[in-house]
């Protein structure tokens, strides 16, 4: 573990942090659907009230089939959190674990089926990487009050960090609330890991002319000195997802369908959200298409297992993928193959916890302050 230079907090790249993954035994490597189905739900019959699984809006159907409760990631680790289970099986990635591990009971286990499901864009922003630029910023301006954000998807040292300096977490449906305590608080935000929900929440405040960008991957072109005269600071972090999306794509979907309705995310880049008609968390694309008339067309601009979601439980909607044969799903999302959650409920069923999320206790009591402000806004 390394100490940080500006928080007082041990942690480690993620990298060392999850390197304990256990590779699915072969025996469970080629099982049909239809075994696996039947294990599943022989496993869960055994286990009853005490597992819950969560599958995130972005999981694929097979595993979203097999849990209670489907939503995005804040709001599954509040699910966990409300039940009694003693497990928390988790679909979903290695953030996502991590916030309900820091929200739920010390006797509730939190288990990720697979631990190779590790978001590119959380691991954008190390926490020991954001404390070295931290260093480097604030010491650029000394006078400044500088809050740091921190997007929902990041690890819960990030989290950690942020609490420790002022600041909180948002979602991507509450992120301009969080910038607005920010603002309250201090002078500057510092904004991570997400660059383009960051920007999309400084047009929707009319301060997009107090941007600068920190690139942490380019020593050469760091400017602290000129980064820290902008009242907004983006780290430059993404989704692999969501920057795939084009305005190419909504002028294409445009002329393929009439009165077609675009909404899309905000990790989505500007000119796809000033293109889209409406711009919204996975739980909002969810509410539109669940409230549209029949008949009525809308256009995805999010991961694709989502979009086929709402295509499958709401046939009245013509719900179409907004980049059509080129959309892709989420690399790390798809880590969590149903094999996977077959043999981690087998294993339960034995008595045997396979790939438990844990995060530290110093780590978990300061990211639980910053979801704690989170929810204050």
């Amino acid at each position: 573990m390394v100490k940080m230079e500006t928080a007082e907090l041990e942690t480690d790249l993620s990298l060392f942090k999850y390197d304990n993954l256990e590779q699915l035994p072969a025996r469970y490597r080629d099982l049909c659907e239809a075994e696996r189905t039947e294990r599943i739900e022989a496993a869960l019959s055994e286990l009853g009230d005490d597992v819950v699984i969560l599958g995130h809006n972005y999981q694929r159907r097979e595993i979203v089939e097999h849990a209670d409760f489907i939503g995005d990631s804040y709001q599954l680790s509040v699910e966990a959190a409300e039940s009694d289970a003693e497990y928390v099986i988790f679909g979903g990635v290695t953030f996502m674990a991590e916030s309900a591990d820091i929200i739920t009971d010390d006797d509730q286990t939190v288990i990720l089926p697979s631990m190779e499901a590790s978001c590119p864009m959380a691991g954008m922003a190390e926490a020991l990487q954001v404390d070295a630029a931290w260093a480097e910023i604030t010491a650029a301006a000394p006078d400044a009050n500088i809050i740091p954000i921190t997007y929902m998807n990041s690890y819960a040292d990030l989290k950690a960090f942020c609490a420790s300096q002022g600041g909180l977490v948002c979602t991507s449906s509450n992120a301009h609330k969080a910038f607005e305590y920010a603002f309250d608080k201090g002078d500057k935000v510092l904004f991570l890991p997400d660059k383009h929900l960051g920007e999309n929440t400084a047009y929707r405040l009319g301060m997009e002319d107090d941007i600068a960008e920190w690139d942490p991957w380019d020593p050469e072109g760091k400017d602290a000195e000129a980064v820290a005269k902008s009242d907004i600071i983006l780290w430059d972090g993404y989704c692999q997802v969501h920057e795939r999306f084009r305005k190419g794509h909504i002028e294409q979907v445009r002329a393929d369908y009439d009165d077609v309705t675009v909404i899309v995310h905000p990790e989505c880049r500007r000119e796809v959200v000033e293109a889209a008609d409406r711009a919204g968390s996975t739980a909002e694309i969810c509410r539109v298409v669940e409230e549209a008339d029949p008949g009525d067309t809308w256009a995805i601009g999010t991961e694709i297992h989502l979009t086929r979601h709402l295509k499958r439980w709401h046939p009245e909607v013509n719900v179409v993928p907004l980049c059509g044969d080129a959309c892709m799903d989420c690399n790390a999302m798809r880590q969590i193959d149903p094999n996977y959650l077959t043999w981690v409920l087998e294993e339960l069923v034995e008595g045997r916890e396979r790939n438990v999320i844990e995060v530290a206790p110093d780590e978990k009591d300061l990211a639980k302050v910053a979801l704690d402000r989170m929810l204050e806004i």
